[in-house]
């Protein structure tokens, strides 16, 4: 397996130079890589630990969090639910969903149930709270770079992104077994968000469908980050920030018989946001793809319908 060569750049020392190399990464390969992020260390470990006890907490006891007709949106969403969209086989994870807490009184509160929390598992909520803020605060840094790179203003997402729909998703992908058949534990699919930062890549697994049809290993060095675009910015830039396909495949050999964790932040916009193509990203050779506007929260509904998570 050929490994993709994503350089690996700093949100501290690489300021200046950062709109340029995330936007040239960006577009080779839909996929950067971050060190220096600001999300504090032990805060992960701490939240790696938690992560551990709630998935291996009886088949039974995680069910009770799992909230039915909410497409997943907050709590458990059992093993073999979500499926990537074209595919047959439903993936080899279960995982728990974190989402923004809203103000007393928000118009949001319709798209954004409020956050559901484990009881057996002490710190859970007050660890998850801080890490879902500190993954806020980073990938809204990301988001001045990206906006630097297509020629907006360094703030152009601030408004687009406050109070905004993310979600930080705990993933657990079992050992797997004989009985896996053709299913692999995640699909090959494209993120629905805004951007994605994923901690847990050290793992391998993760891989990127290259321009030229190969699959491509993605091993972020310790301590980084990987971020990579999702359908709603492709969108927003009229594909010049490619979604790209990726994948976790089975293990092989004795890793088979191990658990994978990860722990991705999907980055959303508000859910009123309007999308409207940048005109930045229309030209002669790249023409609008989208004159039609929907809102944030109708393409997430319609994404959601897709994999699985809503009837």
């Amino acid at each position: 397996m050929d490994l993709a060569e994503i350089p690996v750049l700093s949100l501290e020392k690489d300021a200046a130079t950062l709109p340029r190399d995330i936007g040239q990464s960006f577009r080779t390969f839909g996929f950067a890589m971050i060190r220096d992020h600001g999300i504090d260390f032990d805060l992960i470990e701490r939240a790696w630990a938690l992560t551990e006890a709630f998935f291996a907490l009886p088949e039974e006891t995680k069910r009770q969090y799992f909230i039915a007709g909410q497409g997943g949106a907050r709590g458990y969403t059992p093993f073999r639910t979500e499926v990537a969209k074209g595919a047959t086989e439903k993936d080899l994870k279960e995982f728990w969903h974190v989402g923004r807490d809203l103000p007393a009184g928000s118009p949001l509160a319709a798209s954004m149930p409020p956050n559901v929390w484990p009881t057996e598992i002490e710190g859970f909520q007050e660890t998850f709270t801080e890490l879902y803020a500190q993954f806020d605060k980073a990938g809204a840094r990301v988001l001045e770079a990206i906006a630097v790179d297509l020629g907006l203003d360094r703030s152009w997402f601030d408004p687009a992104i406050l109070d905004g729909n993310s979600v930080l998703r705990l993933l657990h992908y079992p050992p797997v077994g004989e009985g896996a058949g053709g299913a692999i534990r995640a699909g090959a699919h494209e993120d629905i968000n805004l951007i994605t930062l994923l901690l847990g890549a050290q793992e391998a697994g993760l891989e990127l469908l290259g321009k030229d049809g190969r699959w491509l290993s993605i091993a972020p060095p310790e301590g980084a980050v990987v971020v990579n675009i999702g359908d709603m910015l492709q969108r927003l830039t009229n594909h010049v920030l490619p979604s790209t396909t990726h994948r976790v495949r089975n293990p092989e050999g004795a890793r088979a018989g191990h658990s994978r964790y990860s722990m991705p932040f999907f980055l959303h916009l508000r859910s009123d946001f309007p999308f409207v193509t940048l005109p930045q990203c229309i030209s002669d050779d790249n023409p609008d793809r989208y004159p039609d506007s929907i809102s944030a929260d109708d393409y997430l509904q319609e994404r959601l319908r897709e994999i699985g998570l809503k009837k």
